[in-house]
């Protein structure tokens, strides 16, 4: 089948791009580099073939500029748009939002992920924490983690109590479809990864001194609890899962495919089209001719190492 022109122009955009941001991409692929051999046997054996490399760029790289067609729809209606990601510790949700945000406006699109409440927040409304974060016109919010830890960790942590988690199943749905009718476009993503998955990730994690840092007590204490959250999990799902707002389930075992997927459907929930852009021309440099540039002191200059 013959592509017509703009299809050949996209995929020479493709890949140049590709060759010029593939170093930059390999560097967020890199995974595992200090894992021992025994490890390294374990995940091999564990996980079939996942999409070849370059296949993958190609597929992340056209979805990206779709999220920048997207992110420029957003701006010009002045839309407001609200993605929440939950699931499992290790499934992968900050993975798939450095994706996301890897080359969009940070001015446009925000990440919220908010610390354990302060004393003072804890005497709060809930929701009240969550609000101040929340778009203005022109902007994109994405939550790792959001209010739904009060139906998660808060509850299986044994953080709040049973009837404060009762209260929050009975606000949340009416809070979501405020929000909703205030004219937000709110999208809630559970990544979901087999119990064998996990355990898998943070072993990995405990013999990576790269990523040691992304384990906390509460996510070791998640694999002590994994049928707590379960129940958890299903509960919120059978309580919260309303029509303005429904739940969206990644499975994240491949966390190359889940990538994908979940930012294939990420666009596919929001009614975007291309909007009028301002031609961009290089303005003429002005030049001074009775300028001359002074010579700093060489001590201002990092060194040359590499």
């Amino acid at each position: 089948m013959m592509k017509s022109a703009g299809e050949n122009e996209q995929f020479d955009w493709l890949e140049a791009e590709l060759a010029d941001t593939i170093d930059e991409d390999y560097e967020l692929e890199l995974s595992e580099p200090a894992l021992s051999e025994e490890i390294r046997k374990i995940y091999r054996k564990s996980h079939p073939p996942t999409l070849p490399r370059m296949e993958y760029f190609r597929a992340l790289l056209a979805l990206q500029a779709e999220l920048i067609r997207l992110q420029d729809w957003v701006v010009y209606h002045k839309e407001k748009v609200v993605v929440i990601f939950e699931g499992r510790d290790a499934a992968g949700k900050g993975g798939v939002i450095k994706r996301i945000t890897q080359r969009l406006n940070p001015r446009v699109v925000r990440t919220v992920a908010l610390p354990a409440p302060s004393d003072r927040e804890k005497t709060q409304w809930y929701f009240q924490r969550y609000v101040p974060h929340l778009p203005a016109g022109g902007e994109i919010v994405l939550f790792d983690r959001s209010w739904y830890n009060r139906s998660g960790v808060e509850r299986v942590m044994g953080f709040a109590t049973e009837e404060e988690v009762e209260q929050f199943f009975n606000d949340v749905p009416e809070f979501e479809r405020m929000l909703v009718r205030s004219g937000v476009r709110l999208v809630k993503y559970w990544f979901s990864i087999t119990d064998a998955e996990q355990q898998l990730r943070f072993l990995m994690r405990i013999h990576d001194p790269l990523k040691q840092w992304k384990l906390s007590p509460m996510d070791l204490q998640s694999r002590v609890r994994w049928e707590a959250y379960t129940k958890a999990k299903e509960e919120t799902f059978a309580r919260t899962n309303i029509a303005e707002a429904p739940w969206h389930i990644v499975e994240a075992n491949d966390k190359k495919r889940a990538r994908l997927n979940c930012i294939d459907h990420l666009l596919k929930q929001i009614p975007y089209a291309d909007v009028p852009q301002e031609d961009i021309s290089l303005p003429e440099r002005i030049f001074n001719p009775n300028y001359e540039r002074e010579v700093l002191p060489p001590e201002l200059y990092v060194p040359s190492k590499y």
